[in-house]
């Protein structure tokens, strides 16, 4: 559950802190006030991309920052898996994740202040947060998307298949290479080999440049390294008020101490250790400054290696180790060349084992994926239709096992059909649909999948048994009202406040029938001050909801009419 929300130098807002509830969390205000920005704050805290753009005028960085509640369960379980593989530490049931974005283009990112990675945060979103855009109603409809929603309903994992399919492919692109025509071969063996002599002739070592990097950096600073050390040897041991006589005067002091209070032998012994750490220490110092060779044909040989090194990389890899990965592959593929017949036999029994391997994963899938396809479509029906909408809805699986159509996800495509009037055959639902029928099919299928996931927790036996009074994550909805109102925004409140039940809902929305259902009520503000606009965010009182709300049914100007059907519409949605 998402606890607070901190935004400083962000787009409008210059320094805004929100804390959210349990419920349904509605935010609203007018147009351009900047509501979705804070939703795109939080989904860079889960690892959307940045963009400098957004950094506030005048400032040198953004910061956002949040903190979740890990609840316990399977989801919290999760949570802790990703940051104990990253080393990361919880100590206790709260995340803190933070961001920040520079005008230099470099960023910074922090879980719970450790300091850590955008993958880390993408690993944490999929357990913390859920966001679904204004924009999602058209955008969630592509091939790709539809087969995630049904996975996810269907609680399918696809990576086995997908690393089944990467495993086919790669044999098979081996294979493709050996059977390439004389004259292709050919041009390729005279590349891989000059590729394989070019990286042998350099007789690389692992992390060679590293340690050239630092011999560098000692050689062009070699007189000011040997001064250096040359001066704190000086000071620590050798020098006539050096540490370590400095030490000895006070250890025979302390030693005569002693002599008459006991209490002060044990200063006497940590003296003593103190002179002879600061001894060895001088002695290193001198033996570093006399290792020290200053030597400009040295340092030549060092920058001629290095600018060698710096060639290999910018041609076949980023490090060193994987120049020579890549070394050892052109190697491998002039040995299959050589010994051609013979390795296309082996790969050729081990493109069918790894066919086999794949068909199997994937057709386990696709058999899930039809079970689970009538399950949603019969519950995702009966959410449309409470959404103030007379629909049949099929949720449509397409495709067969013929190479043509494998992917990483197996071979399905999936495709949600709908008909929105009587006696109209179904089609597919980004054809037919209206602005605000796709906005509420769209809320009907998260509904259907989130409830689902929430209505049932898996036991050691693998049976069902009800989540009671357990929030599972935080979903946000940004403005999936769009294009409805009257009768059907009234079903969509209604939907959001049953979805809010057993997660935490964040909304942002124009509608006041919508807003009249919220649990706490945000209101976003712009405002100018000094010459600059800012964005503020506060809770409102019961008295102030009441004026919010009015002030969505009638404007800017408030009436005694508006005021009362606010009033109405708030106790009818309590």
């Amino acid at each position: 559950m998402l606890l607070e929300l901190r935004v400083e130098n962000y787009a409008v807002i210059d320094n805004v802190t929100v804390e959210f509830a349990p419920g349904l969390n509605l935010l609203t205000g007018e147009t351009g006030a900047g509501k979705s920005i804070l939703i795109d704050a939080l989904a860079l805290l889960l690892g959307d991309k940045a963009s400098t753009e957004m950094i506030r005028h005048g400032a040198e960085k953004a910061v956002l920052s949040c903190v979740f509640e890990v609840e316990e369960g399977s989801a919290g379980k999760r949570v802790l898996h990703t940051l104990e593989e990253n080393g990361i530490d919880l100590d206790s049931d709260q995340l803190i994740l933070r961001r920040e974005i520079a005008t230099s283009g470099k960023g910074r990112v922090f879980v719970n202040n450790q300091p850590a990675t955008v993958a880390v945060l993408k690993q944490l979103a999929p357990d913390l947060a859920s966001i679904h855009a204004q924009n999602e109603t058209v955008m969630a409809f592509d091939p790709a998307a539809r087969l995630r929603l049904l996975d996810s309903y269907a609680a399918i994992n696809t990576e086995n298949v997908s690393a089944a399919f990467a495993k086919w492919r790669a044999i098979r692109n081996r294979i493709a290479d050996l059977e390439r025509d004389e004259q292709d071969r050919l041009r390729l063996v005279d590349l891989w080999s000059f590729q394989k002599k070019e990286i042998e002739a350099a007789r690389l070592q692992a992390n060679e440049d590293e340690k050239l990097e630092t011999e560098k950096r000692v050689l062009a600073n070699s007189e000011k390294l040997y001064s250096s050390a040359m001066g704190a040897y000086e000071t620590l041991y050798e020098g006539s008020v050096s540490a370590t006589s400095l030490l000895r005067n006070a250890e025979k002091l302390v030693e005569e101490l002693a002599r008459y209070d006991s209490k002060f032998h044990e200063s006497v012994a940590l003296l003593l250790s103190a002179r002879a750490n600061i001894e060895d220490i001088g002695t290193s110092l001198r033996d570093y400054a006399e290792g020290i060779n200053a030597s400009p044909e040295r340092l030549a040989e060092v920058e001629d290696r290095l600018a060698l090194l710096d060639k290999l990389k910018r041609k076949y890899g980023q490090s060193i180790e994987e120049v020579i990965a890549f070394g050892a592959d052109a190697s491998r593929k002039l040995d299959e060349v050589e010994n051609r017949e013979e390795v296309l036999k082996q790969l050729n029994k081990e493109v069918d084992a790894a066919k086999a391997e794949y068909l199997g994963q994937a057709r386990a899938i696709s058999k899930k994926r039809f079970d689970s396809a009538k399950k949603l479509e019969k519950l995702a029906e009966v959410e449309i239709n409470e959404l103030a909408m007379k629909s049949r809805f099929k949720v449509d699986i397409s495709g067969s096992d013929e190479e043509s159509n494998w992917t990483a996800s197996g071979f399905d495509t999936v495709a949600y059909l709908i008909a929105t009037n009587v006696g109209e055959p179904q089609k597919p639902i980004e054809k037919i649909a209206s602005g605000g029928e796709l906005s509420r099919v769209m809320l009907a299928l998260k509904a259907s999948v989130e409830e689902g996931k929430s209505a049932t927790a898996t036991n050691g036996k693998g049976t069902a048994a009800k989540s009671k009074n357990k929030l599972q994550r935080t979903l946000v909805f940004d403005e999936i009202d769009t294009g409805i109102g009257g009768r059907a925004a009234e079903a969509v409140g209604k939907k959001l406040k049953s979805l809010a039940r057993n997660n935490q809902v964040l909304c942002i929305t124009h509608l006041p029938q919508i807003a009249s259902f919220a649990d706490q009520h945000y209101v976003i503000e712009k405002k100018e001050s000094a010459g600059r606009v800012k964005t503020n965010i506060r809770a409102l009182s019961e008295s102030e909801r009441t004026e919010e709300i009015a002030r969505m049914l009638s404007g800017s100007k408030l009436t005694d009419t508006s005021i009362k059907h606010a009033e109405q519409m708030l106790k009818t949605n309590a």
